[in-house]
């Protein structure tokens, strides 16, 4: 039963589950971008988002707090001054899970998480407006509309065209 069972243990022990998680926030921190199983990457969705929403406000204690939680200098440096500085105004949902199908060996479900805001191909197509075009298949005075056709690159070669003579106006009468 799952009484009062509040989150994945992800059967390891304490210690062994928080420096995994936290091995794995370092890495989603310098790389923006991890690949990992589903039941991870949620415990780490979870782990991480308060960590960012920490470095929001640059001041000696939350470093230190950020600091005993990830023991990495480096990737609190890089937190603090780069990440924060593109996900200042975003009030949470600071990372993305994208599934990606199942593992080869023992079909576990395989994810990438991601920090949103360094997705650039997602990035890029969420901002390109669509316009759309409205076509009809007839126009007001009742003639057919024809639609336009796009050019292609390479010019189409046409057949030649031979003529098949008509059997039914031919004035030649066959022999039964």
């Amino acid at each position: 039963m799952r009484h009062r069972k509040s989150f994945n243990h992800l059967g390891r022990t304490s210690s062994h589950r928080h420096a995994m998680l936290a091995n794995m926030a370092n890495s989603l921190i310098l790389h923006k971008r991890i690949s990992t199983t589903l039941a991870k990457a949620k415990a780490l969705r979870v782990y991480v988002e308060p960590i960012i929403t920490r470095a929001k406000s640059d001041t000696t204690h939350n470093r230190r707090e950020v600091f005993s939680l990830l023991q990495s200098k480096t990737v609190v440096t890089e937190l603090f001054r780069d990440i924060v500085i593109k996900i200042g105004d975003r009030p949470g949902g600071y990372t993305r899970i994208l599934k990606v199908g199942n593992r080869l060996g023992d079909n576990a479900e395989m994810c990438i998480i991601e920090l949103v805001d360094y997705n650039e191909n997602m990035l890029s197509t969420g901002k390109k407006e669509v316009s759309k075009k409205r076509r009809s298949r007839k126009k007001s005075d009742g003639a057919v509309a024809e639609t336009p056709k796009k050019e292609s690159a390479t010019p189409k070669v046409e057949p030649a065209v031979t003529e098949i003579p008509d059997v039914e106006n031919s004035t030649e009468v066959s022999a039964e």
